[in-house]
């Protein structure tokens, strides 16, 4: 924390200035002559050691926290005032002590209940939870605190003839009476409990159980805001903590819900109508509540935070500074909107500070008088009181316009669209749906309580709002009954549809975009009938990026929760995943991006995937039988995968291996051998990889191409695998290691098997044989896996399948262009004078294809007119007629690099 320094510590002014204009000061120095002293010598930290100790000796808890309070205020306003103090020093000190009040008097409750109870031991069964600028360690300097007391019936030390209930009720009027109660030592704070849930009913101590009951159920949308910042701070603190994970996703919800958006947004207006003085900075300006006050600061941070918290555990935060700077970091907001928030933060709460010093009280608002406006001013160093109000005049205006462009962006208003009064049916007939009638009887039955989405009358009123919008974004889509009954499918899979209509009423681009990918694509709108939310990350424009490297992939799917399990962090992958597949699904059918940068980058995020749930896997393996010394599993793509291109359809083909001494055992609790330790592990890896969880499926996973074959265990060690291959494998199989890259080891596991594959890729072979080879294995293939359509560019001959067995034979033969990539394999050929030049363009064009073709016609028959547009248009051709020219122009030329190779014809269907 960086301070001012030492040369601008005016602590004779901060004295001066006290004295002068804060009689609560004035009378606490006169009163604690031996603090004042330090505090007139400059000694910052002594002062606020001796205030620690100021309660020392006294006759008991309540009466010792009055004076440690006393002089820590004492302590903190003097350095704050002299700049010694920087604002989240006088906060966290501040909320420091509200914490160890809060555990003082729990314990002196308990104790008045259990008198046998250790009153220097920890406190069970009772805790305070707190919200708010305490829970984020930023109280005010005359703050109430609002703090949530639970307890456990089973734990809480009581009498044995008490009820758990009215003993914890006991122990809760013994906190507020110890700490709020004015005496002649004063008070230490106002306590203040209706942030407790269903305050007006509800005991002032509720069970931990009930509490649960009440957020998992009936909670408002302020309280998952308020919970954002919350702590458990005193009292038990390891029960504090396990309720605050159990309501976890009560808290920070994966799907977007702009409802809760929406409510803070009506909240807001609800806050300025009631702040006197909102319209303008002057007298009566109400700092917290006003127009660009305090309050907006936090609700800007804490909408940014509601939004993208759920997705992103870097933004959950409970400092209002500390959440600005997270969200500048993650893009979400400029960084320059983060300083201006930042810095106004923390302005608007140090004259909040100074109001509350002259007298001790918790007021926000600038005083009436230009007596007192001018008194303020100058405790605070300004000449006078029209330099104050400027100066907040001009940050809250700025503030204001930020907050209010926040609301206007994200929150749905209660004066919007209404519905149209005239009939269905005619809406439906001016949008230009076929059999108007039908339609309107259609759409009039979702509401008709047959599903589950539309049965509640929230969201049937969340549904009218985005009605009109949803049927003209259908009604527009490039097929609108396709979409029409994609979008049916959507809202009957869903259990609850409320958040999605919300979203699409805060963003009706979105909508817009729904209608196209219904329309055009029935994978991804398989995916969105399985997962509503895969369309929350797209309200972010940075969500149609390319993912990045693998690295930097590994880094974002290893960002779980803290405490996570293994079955969160599959959860969370594949959550991930699924995320970005369809962004990238959404951007191939919009044309955005050429598909083979799209397959490559799916090809990334496999990768990725595979690192960590093997990572995962192992560590929860190594949990029981520990590791192998000296061995390590390796992961090898092969085919597509290996060639660092996938398709939305794409299995991933691996093969695992292992090194070391297959003779050893592992080191665990239950040593196990070598193989059978890689081989169980394997069967962990690929279950990591392929079983569904609550968040759905994420890969198939082929091991077909293992020595063993289907039948025989996963993995092998590296040295079984080389002579396997040496010594047994047939042609095909050399023809599949063509395309093996590891992707998963050590640096020297990987090398090792680059290794053994460039040793069998290499080897003399007889060039008739292998001819042979090649041309039998693609008539059977030709025989038992015919073309599934006219579109069928993989298997239809001249297509995919011809060039890849082309191109692997003649990698075999000469041992040149030994890259798992295809294109830069091609191109290796083509260098060697091996294949024409055109092959390396026909490659991409059919791979091209392939890639959009898996989306836009996945059952490799014609499409309708749109998705054959779409598809023309992600190959970057002008029409469908070009881009049929296209392909056939590239398997012209594989047909003729075939006749060239193997001096026969390419038989056409």
């Amino acid at each position: 924390m960086n301070q001012t320094p030492p040369s601008a510590h005016d602590w004779t002014g901060a004295l001066a200035r006290a004295h002068a204009h804060a009689p609560y000061l004035s009378r606490a120095l006169d009163r604690l002559p031996n603090l004042t002293a330090l505090l007139a010598s400059g000694e910052g930290e002594a002062a606020l050691t001796w205030a620690k100790s100021a309660g020392d000796g006294a006759s008991d808890v309540a009466t010792a926290l009055r004076r440690e309070k006393q002089a820590l205020a004492l302590a903190l306003a003097i350095g704050d005032l002299a700049g010694a103090f920087p604002l989240l020093q006088v906060t966290g000190a501040l909320s420091d002590f509200a914490d160890r009040a809060l555990d003082a008097a729990i314990t002196a409750g308990i104790r008045r209940r259990a008198p046998d109870f250790d009153p220097t031991a920890q406190p069970t069964g009772f805790l305070a939870l707190t919200l708010g600028k305490h829970g984020a360690r930023e109280l005010n300097y005359s703050s109430d605190i609002d703090p949530i007391l639970l307890y456990d019936p089973a734990l809480l030390p009581r009498r044995e003839r008490d009820e758990p209930g009215e003993a914890a009720q006991r122990v809760a009027r013994t906190v507020v009476e110890t700490l709020s109660s004015v005496t002649a030592e004063g008070y230490v704070f106002r306590v203040d409990l209706r942030l407790r849930p269903a305050s007006e009913v509800s005991p002032l101590a509720i069970s931990v159980d009930a509490a649960l009951t009440h957020y998992e159920t009936s909670a408002l949308a302020w309280e998952r805001a308020a919970f954002i910042r919350a702590r458990a701070c005193a009292g038990d603190i390891g029960a504090g903590q396990r309720f605050l994970d159990a309501i976890r996703p009560f808290v920070w919800r994966r799907s977007l819900d702009f409802g809760a958006i929406a409510d803070i947004g009506r909240l807001t207006l609800r806050i300025r109508d009631s702040a006197r003085g909102m319209a303008e900075a002057g007298p009566w300006f109400d700092l917290k509540k006003g127009r660009g006050g305090i309050r907006e600061i936090e609700f800007y941070a804490q909408i940014h935070q509601l939004i993208h918290g759920g997705r992103n555990p870097d933004l959950r935060l409970r400092g209002t500074r500390a959440t600005l700077d997270a969200l500048a970091q993650a893009g979400l907001i400029g960084a320059d909107t983060a300083l201006l928030l930042g810095e106004s933060y923390d302005r608007l709460r140090t004259i909040e500070h100074r109001l509350q010093m002259v007298q001790d009280q918790q007021t926000h608002a600038l005083p009436a008088t230009a007596e007192a406006l001018d008194n303020v001013a100058r405790l605070d160093g300004l000449p006078d009181g029209a330099a104050l109000v400027a100066q907040v005049a001009a940050i809250t205006a700025r503030v204001g316009d930020l907050y209010d462009g926040l609301i206007h962006a994200h929150a749905a208003t209660d004066c919007g669209r209404t519905r149209s009064a005239e009939p269905l049916a005619e809406t439906v007939a001016k949008l230009g749906f076929a059999d108007p009638e039908a339609t309107a009887e259609r759409v009039e039955g979702w509401t008709s309580g047959r599903m589950r989405a539309l049965r509640s009358d929230a969201a049937r009123s969340a549904f009218e709002a985005i009605r009109g919008d949803l049927l003209a974004a259908l009604a527009a889509s490039p097929e609108p009954q396709q979409a029409l009954a994609r979008w049916e499918r959507l809202l009957d899979n869903l259990p609850s549809a409320i958040n999605l209509f919300r979203l699409l009423e805060a963003r009706p681009g979105l909508t817009v975009r729904l209608a196209h990918i219904l329309g055009l694509a029935p994978p991804l709108a398989d995916a969105l009938a399985r997962r509503a939310d895969l369309l929350d990350p797209l309200i972010d424009a940075s969500a149609l990026d390319l993912p990045g490297e693998v690295p930097e992939l590994v880094q974002e799917l290893s960002r779980f929760e803290a405490g996570a399990d293994y079955e969160q962090v599959l959860d969370t992958v594949r959550r991930k995943v699924g995320e970005w597949r369809f962004a990238l699904g959404v951007q191939l059918i919009e044309g955005t991006r050429d598909p083979i940068a799209i397959g490559a980058a799916m090809a990334r995020v496999a990768q990725a995937a595979c690192r960590v749930l093997t990572d995962a896997a192992t560590a929860e393996f190594r949990h029981n039988h520990g590791s192998v010394p000296g061995g390590e599993l390796l992961i090898v793509a092969l085919g597509r995968f290996g060639g660092g291109v996938l398709t939305h359809a794409s299995d991933l083909d691996i093969v695992f291996l292992f090194t070391g001494n297959f003779d050893r055992e592992s080191d665990g609790r239950r040593p196990i051998g070598a193989t059978l330790y890689f081989n169980r592990l394997s069967q962990r890896v690929i279950a990591a990889l392929s079983a569904p969880t609550a968040e759905g499926a994420l890969f198939e996973i082929d091991t077909r191409l293992r020595p063993s074959g289907e039948q025989g265990p996963p993995a092998a060690s590296i040295e079984s695998f080389a002579r396997y291959q040496r010594e047994q494998a047939w042609t095909w199989e050399h023809m599949a290691l063509a395309r093996a890259r590891p992707i998963y080891g050590s640096p020297q596991g990987q090398g090792a098997v680059c290794e053994t594959v460039r040793e069998v890729l290499t080897k003399p072979r007889d060039p008739a044989k292998l001819k042979a080879d090649v041309l039998e294995m693609r008539a059977t293939m030709a025989r038992h896996k015919p073309p599934q359509g006219p579109l069928d560019i993989k298997l239809a001959r001249g297509g995919l399948v011809d060039l890849e067995f082309l191109v692997h034979y003649l990698q075999l033969r000469e041992g040149v262009g030994l890259e798992p990539e295809l294109g830069s394999a091609v191109a290796a050929l083509a260098a060697a004078a091996l294949v024409p030049p055109a092959l390396a363009e026909a490659q991409a064009v059919l791979t091209r294809f392939l890639v959009a073709a898996r989306l836009l016609a996945p059952d490799s028959h014609v499409p309708p007119i749109a998705a054959r547009q779409a598809l023309a248009r992600s190959c970057a051709c002008g029409d469908w007629d070009v881009l049929l020219a296209s392909l056939a122009a590239a398997r012209a030329v594989v047909r003729a690099a075939w006749a060239d190779a193997f001096g026969e014809e390419l038989e056409i269907a």
